[in-house]
């Protein structure tokens, strides 16, 4: 359901009277009651959802005074504004939702730091992290500058510990800054791959406890690229001197980064020399990093406001061609307006630092993207896996580029150009110039999706049914708006298959749908890297920044599955390359989300646990008796709808000490049925666990009181165990959001739950 078309609005609403009363729904009021709202000390919110976006549209119309405005024409634009935000066909980045108007001020999503060779300089730098990290910015960072580790330093006379090191410092700082009051900052970490210390960077979050708040990505050029593929050495750099300091096979180091991706998705992969060649103010540095998605290459102390179109929202009917098509004409419209918030939002924003300041409002760089391409695809009936859809990617991208630079050149005619303008590429373009360095971006756009109630980015959906928890801790399973119209329309809708669907994620195996709606509603993980990474290319082809993009990967992918995925990336002209392969990130929690009442959530066919279940007044059951070495087991197990849903085994004639062990196995396992797990599950664990004296039977020997509780399971239910490959019986994790414990997505090279709006990025 469309956040603009229906739905539940929130007692704040109702009271509103001097707003344009807004149609919410539900999940678009809870993401802005838990996330944008103000707040009093109390944490009980104080704005509504409609004084939000007047008060952003507000403080961001109060730049055209600064161009002349008067209060009649600040009030047209603000209302424009307004309405740009509330009928949701475009949103500007979290902070400026969070900070514009309120006594923060800070509206800008991210920057990149300087971090220079020098202990003063360093911690000079953590320090302003933290800044920015308060404000609600994220911060990426190159360490490429730092001596390698074991380095002699000079003052001292001791050694250098080298820039991982150093990176735990900024990681530990950030863990103590609640980035804007919402969420910890993020980061992003870039190490060049001819630095001396770059098998330590790529190796540095092998065991997934370490640096939990920086993405981090190898820098790597074209002749490390070439010195690859040809399997030669190339040359490590000392950043000190810029000297020889040995070589590497660059094979080697190429399949170290993607073996380690392929294990827990760091590291990524960012493209220096493509970046750099995009650069537009090049006599002014190298672009060293990107903020932590990579969407964002900046120069040291650059900052860059964000905000995305929901492409959902322009379709209109083609009388021509008798069909559906992208409303250009809205679209132009929206881009000028949208360019133009941006533009503006550069002096409104306060910023943490006098140097950032300079350096935004020198090059007055935007980032302008979108949201909703999948949603888009629907509603033209195109698969995402298709040449016919990379065909529009290519069309509505190139519109949009096309258009923002039209908007900033007129604006740059009326405002004047960007400072820096006269040492950019752009120096000779005198009659038209730009009032920004750069226009476009792909960003993630996760909990801004969930607020305009489209696609994220430019991702295939992650699951065309989920669960959603919402604010009263109940659950109900949500679908996307436009596969249930299409459910409805074919006479396909039920509740109980959109169960199912929410169960299984997609629709690619289920017969029962007919196969050209299968065919175009597809998921994440419906869909092959060739084609994540060909609309990723079509994308950046029209992006003049970077697209940020993840390519998702099943469990079974192998590292060459990686390898020919980078490979493809760079040679497509990608600027970065992220990947997730499922169940990688082996530190995740247990998930504690409720499926249907008789099956629990599944990705991807594997079991993730419920919240669980109370216990009915009474119930029924049965008991068995079983010979065992300890003595004669009575296994008792009660069932509910059908289902086991508790064990209780007692031990006569034994010790003290093997009847509570006897009564904690049953405990467990009664804990584990009523949390959602498969009596499949159990049985595969306990059974064939040996004990000190076995006992021959009927059946087989009776290894242990725990074996022998499995057989009772299995010999009762070994017709309802779940059919499924025996690997995913041992697949007890699955990633889940760490505020709501919902299932979560990596998409957009992000972190994001669709349940509660949780985003590690933005």
């Amino acid at each position: 359901m469309s956040a603009v078309t229906g739905g539940v609005q929130s007692s704040m609403q109702k009271k509103s009277s001097s707003a344009k009363s807004l149609k919410l729904n539900k999940n678009t009021v809870t993401v802005l009651e838990k996330r944008y709202l103000k707040k009093d000390i109390h944490g009980k919110v104080t704005e509504t959802p409609e004084g939000l976006f007047r008060r952003v549209a507000r403080h961001i119309a109060a730049a055209e005074k600064k161009f002349g405005a008067g209060d009649a024409d600040m009030k047209k634009i603000e209302d424009q504004f307004y309405d740009l935000m509330t009928e949701f066909r475009f949103l500007p980045n979290s902070p400026t939702l969070m900070n514009a108007g309120n006594e923060l001020g800070q509206l800008a999503a991210c920057f990149v730091l300087p971090v220079e060779d020098s202990l003063d300089k360093i911690f000079e730098t953590v320090k302003n992290a933290a800044l920015i990290h308060k404000s609600g910015g994220g911060t990426g960072f190159s360490f490429s500058r730092l001596r390698a580790k074991d380095c002699r330093v000079g003052s001292t006379g001791g050694v250098a510990s080298g820039p991982v090191s150093f990176m735990k410092i900024f990681n530990t700082a950030t863990e103590q800054i609640k980035q804007g009051g919402t969420r910890r900052g993020a980061n992003m970490a870039i190490l060049r791959v001819d630095h001396p210390d770059i098998m330590e960077f790529i190796h540095c979050k092998k065991d997934n406890r370490e640096l939990n708040n920086f993405n981090i990505s190898v820098g790597v050029t074209d002749a490390f690229m070439k010195a690859a593929r040809a399997g030669k050495n190339y040359k490590l750099i000392d950043p000190r001197n810029g000297d020889s300091a040995g070589t590497l096979n660059a094979g080697d180091v190429y399949k170290s980064i993607i073996k380690q991706a392929w294990q827990n998705g760091d590291p990524g992969i960012i493209f220096l020399d493509r970046i750099n060649r995009d650069n537009p103010t090049p006599e002014i540095g190298q672009i060293e990093s990107t903020n932590p998605c990579g969407e964002q290459p900046l120069l040291p102390m650059e900052a860059c406001n964000l905000g995305s179109i929901n492409l959902s929202v322009f379709v209109t009917w083609n009388e021509k061609e008798e069909k559906y098509g992208v409303d250009y004409k809205a679209l132009k419209e929206t881009v000028e307006l949208s360019v133009r918030f941006l533009d503006n939002t550069i002096d409104m924003s306060v910023y943490p630092l006098a140097a950032i300041d300079a350096m935004v409002k020198g090059n007055r760089k935007i980032g302008l993207g979108v949201m909703g391409f999948a949603d888009l695809l629907f509603r033209l009936n195109i698969p995402y896996d298709s040449d016919e859809a990379i065909a529009l990617a290519d069309a509505v991208m190139g519109f949009i580029q096309k258009e923002s630079h039209r908007a900033s050149a007129d604006l740059g005619k009326i405002r004047g150009a960007f400072e820096n303008f006269d040492r950019s590429v752009y120096k000779d373009q005198k009659d038209s110039p730009y009032r920004n360095a750069t226009t476009t971006t792909i960003a993630p756009t996760g909990t801004l999706s969930i607020l305009a109630g489209c696609s994220s980015g430019i991702e295939p959906l992650f699951a065309l049914s989920f669960v959603r928890r919402v604010m009263d801790n109940n659950e109900l399973t949500e679908v996307n708006p436009w596969f249930e119209a299409k459910a409805r329309e074919k006479g396909f809708y039920s509740p109980e298959l959109m169960e199912s669907i929410a169960r299984m994620g997609g629709i690619a195996e289920l017969d029962e749908i007919p196969e050209e709606v299968r065919k175009v509603f597809v998921t994440a993980h419906d869909v092959s890297p060739e084609w994540h990474i060909r609309m990723q290319a079509a994308f950046q082809k029209h992006t003049d920044n970077a697209v940020s993009k993840t390519v998702n990967l099943p469990e079974s992918a192998t590292p060459e599955d990686v390898m020919a995925i980078y490979d493809q990336a760079f040679d497509m002209g990608c600027k970065g390359v992220t990947i997730y392969r499922d169940g990688s990130k082996e530190d995740q929690v247990l998930s504690f989300n409720n499926g249907t009442k008789d099956q629990p959530v599944q990705v991807n066919g594997s079991p993730v646990f419920h919240r669980m279940k109370d216990r009915p007044e009474t119930l029924e059951g049965f008991t068995t008796k079983m010979n065992t070495g300890m003595g004669q087991l009575y296994v008792t197990v009660t069932e509910f709808e059908g289902r086991p849903f508790e064990v209780f085994a007692t031990i006569g004639k034994s010790g003290k000490s093997t009847t509570a062990k006897t009564e904690a196995i049953g405990r467990l396992v009664s804990l584990a049925l009523r949390s959602g797990v498969d009596v499949g599950e159990i049985i595969e664990q306990i059974k064939g666990i040996g004990g000190e004296h076995a006992v021959f039977q009927k059946g087989g020997p009776v290894l242990s009181i725990p074996d022998a509780i499995g057989r009772v399971l299995e010999k009762r239910y070994k017709d309802r165990i779940v059919n499924k490959p025996k690997k995913m019986f041992n697949s007890l994790k699955a990633d889940v959001c760490p505020e709501c414990g919902m299932t979560i997505a990596f998409e957009e090279g992000c972190m994001t739950c669709h349940s509660c709006g949780f985003s590690k990025c933005g």
